[in-house]
């Protein structure tokens, strides 16, 4: 299989997220629930991933996660915007203390000039004393925007294994 690497960094990120005791809600576009499925692929996932969210469309966005249109209008569903706003909007919508939220361009159309096919905005949300205030909860986020080569699978594939790595690595440093 092309993700059994995956296993071995799900199983740092239940030890990372159960040491914290912080649970992990996913949004996800262009991975259509990747994320979420490889984390569910460790027996015992439910004691730290608490739910995920697939918000493929605009609208999902919206009425899922709270997103504004406006927003996606002014900047585009594929921008550092609309990521921080789905990883704060996982957040304001579950019981998790944790998110990463993903979205790009898969391929293979979709794309343009300005976000080539594999492009992709991650947003990563954890718990901090400075951030924007969600509800009684603050977070602190990260975004980042990262080019993909490849083919659709590949870059879906990339998305799942750099989410994941790199959430494992901020909640290192937390």
């Amino acid at each position: 299989m092309a993700h059994d690497n995956t296993s071995p960094l799900a199983e740092q990120l239940a030890s990372a997220l159960l040491r914290h005791g912080w649970m992990l809600a996913t949004a996800e576009s262009c991975t259509g629930g990747l994320i979420a499925a490889r984390c569910t692929d460790l027996a015992g996932s439910s004691q730290w991933l608490e739910r995920g969210f697939v918000s493929y469309s605009n609208e999902a966005k919206h009425e899922m996660l709270g997103v504004d249109p406006a927003l996606i209008a002014q900047h585009g569903a594929v921008s550092a915007e609309v990521a921080q706003a789905m990883a704060l909007g996982a957040l304001r919508h579950s019981q998790a203390q944790v998110s990463l939220a993903v979205t790009g361009v898969a391929g293979p159309s979709g794309g343009s000039k300005d976000k080539p096919v594999g492009t992709v905005w991650f947003a990563w949300a954890l718990p901090s004393d400075t951030g924007p205030t969600l509800g009684a909860e603050t977070a602190w986020v990260k975004t980042e925007c990262v080019h993909f080569n490849g083919n659709r699978a590949a870059v879906r594939e990339a998305t799942v294994q750099h989410a994941l790595t790199t959430l494992l690595h901020w909640l290192s440093q937390h």
